[in-house]
């Protein structure tokens, strides 16, 4: 899921080789932190944060398939 995030960021951001995903795995849970360049992040984000949801949802819909709860922090 981590590299999903990762994809779906490089797509986004003018730098795509300054994005780096981290996964931190649990037993029930992941959580996935996205760093991005300080320039980049209004675009990871999005209006409203709609972008960022966007991310989620469809993280959150991969992640159904392993029963799983999935995080994914903007840092």
């Amino acid at each position: 899921m981590g590299e999903l995030v990762k994809v779906i960021a490089q797509a986004l951001v003018d730098s795509p080789e300054e994005v780096q995903v981290k996964e931190i795995e649990g037993e029930h849970s992941v959580i996935i932190e996205l760093k991005v360049a300080p320039d980049d992040m209004g675009k990871v984000i999005g209006k409203q944060g709609r972008i960022a949801k966007a991310i989620r949802t469809v993280v959150k819909a991969a992640a159904t398939k392993e029963q799983k709860r999935v995080v994914v922090e903007i840092i």
